[in-house]
């Protein structure tokens, strides 16, 4: 089954529960055939994890703290995300990892995290404009995910997000044909570091109604995390029903 997840980034207010609501109203009109989540910030977790209960949504956090709890002035834990009725959590998008520098090693003491509390990792991947220019992609990817993955995560059911970064919130969306192979050249990677090729990957990078069906339909496109579009309801009910195309 297809996973659309939506990343609401900074972006929510007490008033954005009106989108919410209209979410759930437009998949209990129209099923879909995928699992949907969203990520809004951590302080709509309580009163989203309220509105989605029996919806059948899943809720998810934006990142969280290596330690369960303790003297990080400003963070949330893994367990605290938990708490909130949360099942997911993204970890080591390119915006923690510019905008905090975030390494691939703290990266994978979050997965960690992550899984000590229950929670389902979804790890991001990605390479920057300059790398993609110089045709550096799988390298770069192979770095980041040789360092980010932990061993432990062998046997968990964790999903792998590629989010080319020169395609984040600019318009730009990669190549189909680009989208497959690098997702067959992610699976090859879990295929020969844990012996499984059954893990979600999805794809993200200005991920929008009017493409969103195309990548979902794409051989080895396990889904999407959508940013910008996710934040309307009208535009992520389309790209949702993108799953049901098939």
């Amino acid at each position: 089954m297809k996973l659309i997840a939506g990343n609401w980034k900074m972006n929510g207010l007490k008033a954005s529960r009106a989108m919410l609501s209209e979410l759930v109203a437009g998949l209990q009109a129209a099923p879909t055939a995928a699992e949907v989540l969203v990520c809004p910030p951590a302080t709509l977790l309580i009163p989203f994890a309220q509105l989605l209960e029996g919806s059948g949504i899943m809720l998810g956090g934006q990142c969280c703290h290596t330690a369960a709890s303790g003297a990080h002035t400003g963070d949330i834990s893994a367990e605290m995300i938990r708490d909130t009725g949360a099942s997911h959590v993204i970890v080591g998008h390119s915006e923690r990892r510019t905008d905090h520098g975030e390494t691939s090693a703290q990266v994978a003491t979050q997965m960690r995290a992550a899984l000590r509390a229950g929670l389902f990792p979804i790890i991001c991947v990605g390479e920057n404009e300059a790398a993609y220019e110089r045709g550096l992609t799988k390298s770069v990817l192979a770095e980041q995910m040789a360092a980010s993955l932990p061993e432990e995560i062998a046997g968990f059911p964790i999903t792998i997000a590629y989010e080319p970064i020169w395609a984040i919130g600019t318009g730009k969306t990669a190549q189909v044909r680009d989208i497959v192979d690098t997702h067959a050249f992610i699976r090859a990677l879990l295929q020969q570091r844990f012996g499984t090729t059954g893990l979600r990957i999805l794809y993200g990078g200005s991920v929008k109604p009017s493409n969103a069906a195309e990548i979902l339909q794409a051989p080895g496109v396990d889904g999407v995390l959508v940013g910008g579009a996710s934040l309307k309801s009208s535009d992520f009910l389309a790209i949702i029903a993108g799953c049901n195309t098939q």
